[in-house]
């Protein structure tokens, strides 16, 4: 016959096995909801700089007229299941450039193509009616800029008109046959198009530009052209930098997050049991 002590510790034996039910499912799948979203939260901004910088563009961004510059264009793939075997460079032919030559690249074949002007330029007293209009680069059989790659392809190109800026289109074949055209011209708000085309700013201050310049002119600053050009390239670095670095520190704090809530959903269980046997004695 069951003893009154027994009969006495059933309630709150039940009541122990009643609080490691229902509320700790619900504690378990709040913790694990909190740390998917702050996780999710974080991949989606390490993703929006990545996104943003993933662009074919040139380097330096601006030139002086009449001098010959090299010119770097950074081509990323944005396939995720195909290659980028050709990469071409329409050259202008309103403003054209007189003189163009390449930096090689292993594993790629580059041709320089000329060809004649749809109108005669006069440069510096004479006539010209050819020039270079576009650079190609080819991957060999077996190369390929792979996906989550990047190339850098190299020019020499003068003189540098004496222009406002040169638009250079450019166009990106991959391995599946797809081609990416980057044609589109930045406008003067400096709002990206969905496939801006690599642009050399000779006289015009590049839209990104314009707010630090007229700042600068405020406060009475006085810079060349080239200390211009290289602060475009550095803030642009800079941007580029911090964004990733903001978007990686947010994915850590997701993952922070995530852990602390494992270790606080592990700790439950434990200190759930404890109170369980803690209430048996006591009624004893």
């Amino acid at each position: 016959m069951p003893s009154a002590d027994a009969d006495h510790q059933t309630p709150a034996v039940l009541r122990a096995a009643e609080n490691k039910g229902p509320p700790l499912v619900k504690k378990t799948t709040l913790a694990l909801r909190a740390g998917g979203v702050l996780g999710a939260a974080a991949l989606l901004s390490l993703a929006a700089p990545l996104a943003a910088s993933a662009h074919v563009h040139v380097e330096p961004g601006q030139a002086e007229a009449g001098s010959y510059s090299t010119l770097t264009f950074k081509v990323p793939n944005e396939s995720a299941d195909a290659g980028t075997v050709r990469f071409v460079v329409d050259l202008p032919t309103d403003t054209p450039f007189t003189s163009v030559s390449y930096e090689p690249v292993p594993g790629w074949s580059t041709e320089v193509a000329t060809g004649a002007l749809p109108e005669p330029v006069d440069i510096d007293g004479a006539t010209v009616t050819t020039a270079p209009v576009t650079v190609t680069w080819t991957a060999d059989e077996g190369a390929q800029i792979a996906p989550g790659q990047f190339q850098q392809f190299v020019i020499s190109a003068g003189a540098v008109p004496d222009t406002g800026s040169i638009l250079l289109p450019s166009h990106q074949e991959y391995s599946d046959g797809s081609v990416v055209d980057w044609d589109e011209p930045t406008p003067a708000s400096g709002e990206e198009p969905e496939h801006p085309a690599p642009t050399l700013y000779v006289n015009d201050t590049p839209p990104d530009e314009g707010h630090s310049d007229s700042h600068a002119v405020g406060e009475g600053a006085d810079a060349s052209s080239d200390d211009a050009a290289v602060s475009a390239s550095g803030d642009s670095d800079a941007s580029s930098t911090a964004g990733v670095a903001f978007g990686i520190g947010g994915l850590a704090f997701g993952a922070v997050a995530l852990v602390v809530s494992v270790v606080a959903l592990t700790r439950r269980p434990a200190a759930g049991g404890r109170g369980g046997r803690s209430s048996g004695g006591s009624t004893s």
